[in-house]
């Protein structure tokens, strides 16, 4: 199973589209700290059992003979002549974390089932195989998916998860000796087939194209782990997913071939931090094909241009992997590429451990805003089949806050959902709320979401398998009021008792912008006067300098700004959210508003200039400084790291160096577009229940504004920024029946008269 003849490395040839950046070998620094990180990731189970392994084995060997006796079943009933019958043949090939070897204890194995041309996707695969899989005791939660963007077919088989596609080709009889790396393979099959493929083939890819393997799997299962402790890994909510994070520690893996994995976890945050998105990464040129398949190109695809942090894949046809990213999660994921590169300068200097990188994101410690997205259904395979139609369309809802809001309030997704064991059927997703740091405010500004959360809740509800009891509620939520059940145990932490890197961070932040305070955006709030002292000290702030991650909340906005969201049925009641520069302890975080304007100014200056250098080439030659003399910054150390911050931006010179990402996705363009020719009906927001706007699965709400230019943004006055009291947001049922959209006469409506209309219905 898989592809067979990869070593264990690829040294004497150089692999990537540009020369390494580094040709330096390990020091005896490197050496020990990779044994460190070794051990560390033993420690905390990333690693499966002699056992587990073997076990996984066989139920592989297991289900490859299944499809074997399967495409043999379906070949004799199609009426096929008996040597054809013994000739016919199924192949199950490995592909994501299992076939890259970082997969840990208890994950899904990806599999991929390539099947002859006579043997169908309907009718054999989703028909007589699931059939059969059905009937055997070893199997247990089997649930297909057939109209997926990618058909698969899921279940459990002896209580190893599988994860199954399936692959048509146009051979008669497929051997057993296949290789689905050539082009060749792709020829006269679907689009779906195509998708199908494309896992295997990258991740078969991949493992040709970085210098050493088994330093590429340790990086990957670093990175990996550190992206689930710090809440970025998950591609369905805007971040990034296995693969991504496959892609983007093998290109580290190219530009450093000789070092060990303690520098290319320092050096693929050292080039991420540097990194000008939207330049792209890619482990190899792309290209083109005989097969007339579409890649990526924003030179000649539209659509390519909307993408912000282009992750190419290396098989052809080259693709974007991470395109589900979006300008707030980008931002996020930049502040954790800076976060971790300080860390690993600290590390350098004895200042910090792998416990310091590795520190779980408080995320309801982060925000004082949230949404709160509850949704339920009647049973078991009601709530699997709606939490993923659900899950798919969470990102719509970042998105449409962003642009509706011109990018002003930003939405940080939890990549995960909570289960509330008092309710059965029933879990919950969150995403914090901040006003982007640096941008202008009024006074009383607020936010009024509500037509984009009813859009949102409308384009949800019009799931084609939808079933009575599937529902679905929007409310904001205070950080003061999270539910419980969010929390391990069911228990609210009480007050940190021990020091982080966040609350050290933090506090140094305190400090710099106490000190700095004449620039504009950082201590607005405090060096107006507008924070009381008695009001610092409120319960609910007490333990803001000891918060985890106090450099999210430290970017809420500079004075009063109050959010509107939705409830789900209609009524909607008014909430607020309000932030501040300065939280109630006064701190500041001036970091991410330096980076927000870098970033948009096409450049990012990094932090990392200043970090020093244990191994780094200059000028071709190499350095290998000891370690008692690489914990301090040298000017030695100072030239190699300006000459790879040279190197790294001549790796982003390249075809598609002028290529400048549009702020929305076209996807979201063209539903807009589509949206505003339908007919609208706008109550009365402040006073009235709000008649959801009718559009299709995708559909987007248009920026509605009473003077006609702007989003939807409320004025109201206030004089104070202490935080408002929660107004939570009356919660009805849904509606009892699935909704219908119904088709509307074409009507082009602009921002004027739609003003003008909510003014009179008032």
């Amino acid at each position: 199973m898989g592809s067979p003849g990869l070593g264990t490395g690829n040294s004497g040839q150089r692999l990537g589209i540009t020369e390494p950046i580094s040709l330096g070998g390990p020091t005896e620094y490197d050496v020990i700290k990779t044994r460190e990180l070794e051990k560390y990731l033993q420690n905390v189970g990333l690693y499966e059992s002699q056992e587990e392994a073997v076990s996984r084995e066989e139920v592989l060997g297991r289900l490859d003979q299944i499809v074997k006796n399967w495409v043999k079943a379906i070949s004799r009933a199609k009426g096929l002549n008996e040597q054809l019958v013994q000739e016919a043949n199924a192949k199950i090939f490995t592909f994501g974390s299992y076939r890259l070897g970082v997969h840990g204890p208890g994950a899904d194995i990806d599999t991929l089932c390539v099947g002859p041309r006579h043997a169908t996707r309907e009718e054999d695969f989703f028909g007589e195989l699931h059939k059969m899989l059905s009937e055997m005791p070893e199997v247990s939660e089997l649930h297909p998916v057939p109209d997926a963007h990618v058909p698969i077919m899921k279940f459990k088989f002896k209580g190893v998860s599988i994860d199954l596609l399936y692959a048509k080709l146009s051979l008669w009889v497929i051997p057993e000796d296949l290789d689905i790396s050539q082009d060749s393979i792709l020829q006269n099959t679907d689009d779906q087939t195509v998708r199908s493929l494309n896992g295997c083939r990258v991740t078969d890819q991949i493992l040709r194209l970085v210098p050493n393997i088994q330093n590429f799997r340790t990086t990957l299962r670093c990175m990996r782990f550190w992206a689930k402790r710090r809440g970025v890994y998950s591609n369905v909510a805007g971040f990034l997913g296995g693969i991504n994070w496959a892609l983007l520690v093998a290109r580290i893996c190219q530009l450093y071939p000789n070092a060990l994995p303690n520098m290319l976890v320092s050096r693929f945050f050292r080039v991420y931090t540097q990194w000008r998105w939207p330049n792209p990464v890619m482990l190899c040129a792309i290209k083109e094909g005989s097969l007339g398949l579409q890649v990526w190109d924003p030179r000649k695809n539209p659509k390519d241009r909307y993408h912000l942090m282009p992750i190419i894949t290396p098989a052809y046809p080259s693709m974007n992997s991470s395109y589900n990213v979006s300008s707030s999660t980008l931002r996020i994921m930049t502040d954790e590429f800076q976060r971790g590169s300080e860390i690993c300068e600290a590390m350098e200097a004895n200042k910090a451990d792998w416990d310091a990188l590795f520190e779980a994101y408080a995320f309801f410690e982060a925000y004082k805003n949230y949404l709160q997205i509850d949704i339920s259904a009647e049973n078991d395979d009601d709530l699997r089949n709606w939490k993923g139609w659900v899950e798919s369309r969470l990102r719509q809802l970042t998105l449409k806050i962003e642009r509706h809001t011109y990018n002003m309030l930003q939405c940080h997704p939890h990549p995960g959902d909570f289960q509330d064991n008092s309710r059965p059927f029933h879990c919950s997703y969150f995403m914090g709320l901040q006003r982007k740091l640096g941008v202008p405010v009024n006074e009383g500004e607020q936010f009024d979401i509500r037509l984009t959360v009813e859009e949102f809740k409308h384009s949800v509800n019009t799931y084609t398998l939808w079933k009575p009891g599937m529902e679905i509620r929007v409310s904001h939520v205070k950080r003061r009021s999270i539910p419980s059940f969010v929390f391990p145990g069911g228990v609210r932490p009480s007050r940190p008792s021990k020091a982080t890197w966040d609350s050290r961070r933090a506090s140094d932040a305190k400090v710099y912008g106490h000190a700095g305070s004449d620039k504009p955006g950082e201590v607005k709030g405090a060096a107006d006067g507008q924070v009381d002292g008695k009001k610092r000290k409120r319960a609910d702030d007490s333990a803001d300098t000891q918060l985890k991650n106090s450099k999210y909340i430290t970017a809420v906005p500079s004075s009063s700004a109050e959010v509107q969201a939705g409830s789900p049925g209609g009524t909607v009641s008014p909430c607020s959210l309000k932030g501040d520069n300065v939280d109630a302890t006064g701190l500041v975080e001036p970091t991410r508003g330096k980076d927000e304007s870098n970033m948009t100014n096409g450049s990012k200056t990094s932090s990392t200039d200043e970090l020093s250098s244990l191994n780094s080439e200059v000028d071709g030659s190499v350095r290998c400084i000891p370690p008692h003399t690489g914990l301090h910054v040298t000017a030695d150390a100072s030239s190699s790291k300006e000459a790879e911050k040279l190197a790294i931006e001549q790796i982003m010179s390249g075809p598609y160096v002028s290529h400048q990402a549009f702020p929305e996705e076209p996807e979201e363009l063209e539903d807009d577009l589509e949206f505003r020719n339908r007919v609208v009906s706008v109550g009365n927001t402040n006073n009235g229940p709000l008649q959801a706007p009718v559009s299709d699965a995708a559909g987007a709400a248009p920026i509605i504004s009473s003077n006609g230019a702007g989003p939807s943004i409320s004025l109201h006055a206030s004089g104070s920024i202490e935080e408002l009291e929660p107004a939570e947001l009356t919660a009805m049922t849904s509606i009892p029946v699935a909704p219908v959209v119904q088709k509307k006469p074409l009507i082009r409506l602009n921002f004027t008269s739609l003003g003008k209309a909510s003014e009179k219905s008032g």
